[in-house]
């Protein structure tokens, strides 16, 4: 017969493994859980720019997205988006999709001090051929490794010009048409040495294109009455390419647009079996969080990693309007074991629309987008790069924009 206290102590062994349980995973090991902190930024604020050894920007031109890799040479080579600002060009709602080019700077050290060297990618309408896919602007540069050889996956479009009357698309400005022609391209070059020497083929196609082009009103080239979007809908934007270890695929993230009615990004994914492709895009839709009526939320510019340590892949994206998180507008952690199914972690707000100084004020953020990571071996983020403004960029011709770069800590 037990006594009471062997009554209690084998109770009290009981809860403790029932609370065990509840740790682990079927495996017997601790369901591993990304925790990320933003550490200070070595940076001010003059005149509504976040400006320092920590932030890129040009008093020239606007300064956007950007990615980084470190070298075999030790140093942080980031590619960027940027462009002319001033009278001559148009505000930055507009000049981004007519003039987007790509630049090349370097640092020391992976949070501060990048230096501008020299624009390596621009619009091929500047080598005379006003007719190629990336003939009007390249934008959203994504920089990986693989294998030795370096590879720059990027945006290209072009101008298609007039629609004909009567055409879904008459109406459509110039920057409309443009910005509806925008497909994914990749350049591979030896290292960065070639690449600001211009030692790489430019492709003649471009990487991936859509495969439908369904929108009510208001689009070049509409796909037949009746078609069903695909989530590369009249565009493939935001290119985030990763290598899946359990059989060595690639799989190229990208964002599409749906309209019903009105405007919101979705995203899916293509896979290839090398980093040049050739790409298929599947009709997966991927980082589908659904709204209450059954709409996927809104998001763009998701970085994918896969981590090492906790053998799943993590998805960092821009979450319009907080309903990915159920949380306030910000950037959301999405969390996959194969890359094509996600869910929600319990930590799902991954970072806030704000910088803090490391003089200890805390700035909040107008705009804080295209989220590049630099990320350790392990799978850690150690740097986020973020495309930045703290007023409304969008009327603004002056170059208030610009890439902050954000220490990470992983706890």
């Amino acid at each position: 017969m037990h006594t009471f206290m062997e009554w209690r102590s084998t109770g009290i062994k009981a809860l403790f493994i029932c609370l065990m349980s509840l740790l682990l995973n079927c495996n017997g090991k601790k369901e591993p859980v990304l925790h990320i902190e933003a550490l200070p930024v070595d940076a001010q604020v003059h005149d509504d720019i976040l400006r320092g050894p920590s932030v890129l920007n040009d008093p020239d031109r606007f300064v956007w997205g950007g990615s980084v890799l470190k070298g075999t040479d030790g140093r942080y080579h980031m590619l960027y988006n940027t462009w002319e600002c001033g009278d001559s060009v148009p505000e930055f709602t507009n000049s981004w999709v007519l003039h987007s080019k790509i630049a090349y700077a370097v640092s020391d050290y992976p949070d501060k001090e990048f230096k501008f060297q020299k624009i390596v990618l621009q619009g091929r309408r500047f080598e005379g051929d006003s007719t190629a896919w990336d003939a009007q602007m390249v934008t959203n540069p994504h920089v990986k490794e693989f294998d030795g050889k370096y590879y720059l996956y990027y945006v290209g479009s072009v101008d298609p010009g007039i629609q004909p009357i009567g055409s879904k698309g008459e109406k459509l400005n110039k920057r409309n048409r443009v910005q509806q022609t925008q497909k994914l391209g990749v350049i591979a070059f030896k290292d960065f040495d070639a690449l600001l020497s211009g030692d790489f083929v430019r492709p003649d196609q471009p990487l991936l294109s859509p495969r439908t082009r369904v929108k009510e009103t208001n689009v070049v080239d509409p796909s037949p009455e009746g078609t069903k979007p695909k989530p590369d809908n009249i565009i493939v934007v935001n290119p985030s390419v990763i290598r899946r270890p359990s059989d060595g695929k690639y799989l190229l993230y990208f964002k599409g647009n749906f309209y019903d009615p009105h405007w919101r990004g979705v995203h899916g994914v293509a896979i290839a079996d090398t980093p040049i492709g050739p790409f298929t895009a599947t009709d997966h839709f991927v980082f589908d969080i659904r709204n209450a009526d059954g709409t996927i939320a809104n998001g763009e510019d998701p970085y994918v990693w896969y981590h090492h340590g906790h053998q799943k892949f993590y998805v960092v994206l821009k979450d319009f309007t907080g309903k990915i998180t159920f949380n306030k507008p910000g950037l959301a952690l999405l969390e996959s074991v194969d890359g094509i199914a996600w869910t929600k972690p319990n930590n799902s707000f991954f970072m806030k629309k704000e910088v803090v100084l490391k003089n200890g004020d805390t700035i909040k953020m107008n705009r804080l987008e295209r989220p590049q990571l630099l990320v350790d071996q392990r799978g850690d983020p150690r740097v986020l790069y973020g495309a930045g403004s703290i007023v409304d960029i969008n009327p603004r011709r002056d170059g208030a924009s610009f890439n902050v770069h954000i220490p990470l800590k992983a706890k």
